[in-house]
């Protein structure tokens, strides 16, 4: 009977399909394929921006496989439950996913694997959303890695899988289940008159994503080395988005980006540093999992942390702190889904510096508001800007956001696009930011622009002085 019945490929984050060992190793099978996507309490736990941006991915990949002639059938419940339902009503014997790293993640899956086979199915978990399994990186000493550079130079010598091709047909089973509506979902309620203004920002799916690789890599590597840090300038890939949903995957970028290193392009080996960062993020979150609750080096435990929704820590969410980087930076937020790297330093280490605030709460924040939000990049990310993280910036190492904006916008480009106040003609995107934001705000584009509640300078000063004091 396994050798005919269907095999149902449980989707998450890999909208994809190129690359996608799950599906090729379903498709290979010969057997009907039925690809499901479970909204379960991890999925209904998203923040507002990366659940609507999954219903956006979610449609597109829908299509995408009613182009080569198959379906995604979408349910509701625990992931169990739904698996189970959907083995007795298909028939099917075997479930296959692509593996998950979080810890809520890999406790659900490892339940489901291990459910399944006592029942009778085969359970298969496959790789595709990194480029090397947490457990295959290891110190000379069996150990993993707690800091970047030593894991950048293993990786960078080890060959990464060629990547797959890409599956045009599945077989369909004989009758396809029952589908709940993803429209009636509602999985993008919680954005409201954002989505509207974020909408057109959103590069969606898989074909846009091989195309901004290939733009970046003809026209932009190059230079990528000192772009990358100018919110300027286009300088970036922007694939951010699409590897967080698996529409495209890290080997098919490790793998274009290392046939221009090889031509020559010193931009395509930074390129590849930062994919090998993404992968360093999920190493630690593999290895150390309280990284995404908890400060990483527990002694922080001890710093006396602001944790309560003060007026500052409001002025920082809504981009009205009156220092420029900052509050631009939050706007681009707001507009686009997304923040330039450089944007996203700054601001972290604006609230956890200068105000002296727990970077929980920006963790929070960012995981409502981005739409690539990932959850190993945005622990490590905001751990390593507040000094509590692994390989992190040093405490007494406090950006100046002044200084930073002469050096990275020197003209004032960027903050003239997302900066609306105080200007006779400000730019459409500065405009968007009062269309984006909640009503209940109560902010208009001739608001007076805002002293700093918190001055570079000053910031410093207050920051040195309490880590010195601190007792750990």
């Amino acid at each position: 009977m396994s050798e005919h019945s269907p095999i149902l490929v449980w989707l998450r984050r890999d909208l994809r399909l190129s690359d996608h060992p799950a599906l090729w190793a379903a498709m290979s099978s010969g057997r009907a394929v039925v690809p499901v996507f479970i909204r379960d309490e991890l999925v209904d736990g998203l923040g507002a921006a990366p659940k609507w941006r999954l219903g956006l991915g979610l449609e597109h990949m829908a299509a995408r496989l009613e182009q080569i002639g198959s379906r995604l059938i979408f349910r509701s419940g625990a992931a169990l439950e739904c698996l189970n339902a959907l083995v007795k009503e298909t028939g099917a014997s075997a479930v296959y996913w692509s593996r998950t790293y979080d810890p809520e993640g890999t406790a659900r899956d490892t339940a489901v694997k291990a459910a399944l086979k006592d029942a009778g199915i085969e359970a298969r978990s496959f790789d595709g959303h990194l480029m090397f399994e947490p457990w295959t990186v290891q110190t000379g000493q069996g150990a993993f890695y707690k800091v970047f550079t030593p894991f950048w130079k293993n990786v960078r010598a080890v060959d990464v899988a060629q990547p797959l091709g890409a599956i045009s047909s599945l077989k369909a089973p004989d009758s396809w289940p029952e589908s709940e509506s993803l429209a009636d979902w509602s999985l993008g309620a919680a954005m409201r008159r954002g989505a509207e203004v974020v909408r057109p920002f959103v590069q969606l799916g898989e074909e846009v994503a091989q195309q901004r690789l290939d733009l970046f890599l003809q026209q932009k590597v190059d230079a990528y080395d000192t772009d990358r840090d100018r919110p300027d300038r286009d300088g970036t890939s922007c694939l951010s988005e699409n590897l967080a949903l698996g529409e495209i995957s890290p080997r098919q970028c490790w793998h274009a980006a290392l046939r221009k290193r090889e031509e020559g392009s010193k931009g395509a080996e930074t390129f590849m540093k930062e994919l090998a960062w993404r992968e360093f993020a999920y190493h630690l979150l593999w290895h150390t999992p309280h990284i995404a609750t908890g400060n990483w080096k527990p002694d922080w435990d001890k710093f006396p942390w602001n944790e309560a929704e003060t007026d500052e820590v409001i002025a920082w969410k809504q981009g009205r702190t009156g220092i420029q980087f900052v509050d631009a930076a939050m706007r681009e937020l707001y507009v686009t889904g997304r923040m330039h790297n450089r944007g996203r330093m700054i601001v972290a280490s604006y609230l956890t510096k200068h105000l002296l605030s727990h970077w929980k709460i920006g963790l929070k924040w960012f995981e409502d508001c981005l739409i690539d939000w990932d959850p190993a990049a945005n622990a490590m990310g905001w751990q390593w800007s507040a000094g509590s993280g692994p390989d992190a910036t040093p405490y007494f190492r406090v950006f100046n956001p002044v200084t930073q904006l002469d050096k990275f916008d020197p003209q004032r480009d960027y903050v003239s696009r997302w900066i609306a106040e105080g200007r006779s003609r400000p730019h459409e995107d500065a405009l968007n930011y009062f269309k984006a934001i909640p009503e209940s705000w109560g902010l208009s584009p001739d608001d007076a622009y805002p002293k700093p509640i918190v001055a570079a300078d000053k910031g410093r000063e207050r920051a040195l002085s309490a880590y010195e004091t601190r007792d750990f």
